[in-house]
């Protein structure tokens, strides 16, 4: 957005960063406890933002890396390690679509679909 513009409600609803969820929801909808998501602020994976009364909001893209750094867990990864995966993932998934996005500016659109046959 830029400066002077006002954010409509119905913005947010499509919005991955908008912290929607209390640490409550947060945790129902992972089937984890506050503790955890409040580890999980403590590892530098994410920070959720603070509503005007203090208390915790997240993201839909927050409680989608706290819902992986879960399955990690849940397989025996310590919570540490299962942070720094997430946070390498997230840094690759984030390189490759800036990436993608620098050489269709290059080159134009990237094909979709099967490659052509290379000449025999």
């Amino acid at each position: 957005m830029t400066p002077g513009t006002t954010r409509k409600p119905a913005d947010s609803l499509d919005d991955d960063d908008y912290p929607a969820y209390t640490v409550g929801r947060a945790a129902d909808m992972l089937g984890t406890t506050p503790a955890f998501l409040r580890a999980l602020g403590e590892a530098n994976l994410i920070t959720p933002l603070r509503s005007e009364g203090g208390h915790r909001r997240y993201s839909r893209h927050q409680l989608r890396l706290a819902g992986r750094v879960r399955e990690l867990v849940d397989q025996g990864t310590a919570i540490e390690a299962a942070c720094r995966i997430v946070i390498l993932e997230d840094q690759l998934a984030a390189a490759r679509q800036l990436n993608d996005q620098l050489r269709e500016q290059a080159t134009g659109p990237l094909p979709t679909g099967p490659l052509p046959a290379e000449p025999s």
